[in-house]
């Protein structure tokens, strides 16, 4: 059987979800603007999602905007805000997701000055670090919650506090937060909040922007007036419905979930520890119990992926959103890491359905393949 282990890429869709949402692929068909029945009961099922995705994140339903994903979401968030806001500084982490740092670097071709505020070696900002790049004129500030590739925890709440004493706005993506740690939108302290349905085991294509209810946002899409006038167009309404149970399992689930994974973890990189020359990267950091980002000298990343890929089993080279680029990971390269050793770096992230046997096939693979390719795991199984 394959075993996948790329699960900060995408989850598999849960079975009770694909169910909920079945109804709403075949006969519940109305537009949920329309205000016949048949629309009235789409409009009922996106209400209930709203208020279970809010849920999820301790916030009310008004403040939930329907989105694509979190890309749409991460794109709303940056250039909707600066619409809306006098030309200044936009301050964003140096180990931004792309779908964070190209928005940004947009606006810096509209005039904005962008500023990337840098990371100590386990990948984490300091709150101490974000004060000294604020500058006159920071009207915005972006620090994600959860890195994708090593899975540091930031303290997003400690940097918002900074951010709101100097008079700006902040935002988080917490795309791989939701389902892997506990979030309260308000005592998080931003004014907004990215999420995704499909890392949660949700449908592809759906996400949300929790927005501070006193923020004034200008729309990527215009259109019929759709999600408060920020989204124009007909919803999604069956990947809104799998958002909407996606987020109540992922909450009422959460505390069983993150034990189970950090279970796995620990007898993971028990393993790793016994592989010589193998790094963990951000191992000193808070992480989420899921990821794991190895460094293993002397053989390339890809190369490694792809070699594992043939034994059935998927791990990824880092971030899924650029896979396939020579370049070594940037979250990796602003952590200080040299550049040999961070294209050497792989992801494993577990999920709610990995076992204890996945984790033992797996790293009875990766020593089978560095004794392949590099010579240095002999005796270790």
């Amino acid at each position: 059987m394959p075993i996948y282990l790329d699960h900060n890429a995408t989850t598999p869709l849960d079975g009770r979800i694909a169910a909920a949402m079945e109804p709403y692929l075949k006969g519940v068909y109305g537009n949920p603007s329309s205000v016949h029945k048949f629309g009235r009961l789409t409009r009922a099922a996106i209400d209930q999602a709203r208020e279970q995705v809010a849920a999820l994140v301790k916030a009310q339903s008004s403040q939930v905007i329907f989105t694509s994903g979190g890309t749409e979401a991460n794109n709303l968030a940056l250039k909707g805000a600066a619409a809306k806001l006098p030309r200044g500084r936009v301050s964003v982490s140096a180990v931004e997701h792309a779908s964070l740092l190209e928005p940004a670097g947009a606006l810096a071709e509209q005039g904005w000055q962008l500023n990337l505020i840098p990371v100590d070696d386990q990948g984490r900002v300091a709150p101490c670090s974000v004060r000294d790049h604020l500058r006159v004129g920071t009207r915005l500030v972006s620090v994600m919650m959860v890195n994708n590739e090593t899975g540091v925890i930031q303290d997003v709440a400690a940097i918002a506090d900074v951010v709101r004493e100097a008079g700006g706005l902040v935002h988080t993506d917490a795309v791989q937060a939701a389902g892997k740690l506990a979030i309260d939108f308000a005592a998080s302290g931003v004014h907004m909040m990215s999420l995704s349905a499909h890392k949660i085991y949700g449908p592809q294509g759906v996400g949300a922007l929790i927005v501070d209810k006193t923020l004034e946002l200008a729309p990527l899409l215009h259109g019929g007036g759709q999600e408060r006038g920020l989204r124009g167009g007909t919803e999604n309404v069956a990947g809104i419905v799998g958002f909407g149970m996606a987020a109540e399992l992922a909450a009422t689930e959460l505390e069983q979930r993150c034990v189970h994974m950090r279970e796995l973890r620990d007898h993971l990189e028990a393993f790793l520890k016994r592989l010589p020359g193998v790094v963990i990267f951000a191992e000193q950091a808070d992480r989420v119990p899921n990821t794991v980002q190895i460094g293993v000298p002397g053989i390339d990343g890809e190369t490694l992926l792809m070699t594992l890929d043939r034994r059935g089993i998927a791990v990824s080279s880092g971030s899924a959103c650029a896979s396939g680029k020579s370049e070594p990971s940037h979250v990796l390269m602003a952590m200080g890491v040299e550049r040999d050793l961070a294209r050497s770096a792989i992801r494993i992230s577990l999920g709610k359905d990995t076992t204890e046997q996945d984790i033992d096939r797996f790293c009875e693979a990766l020593a089978g393949v560095m004794r392949g390719l590099q010579g240095v795991a002999a005796g270790i199984i």
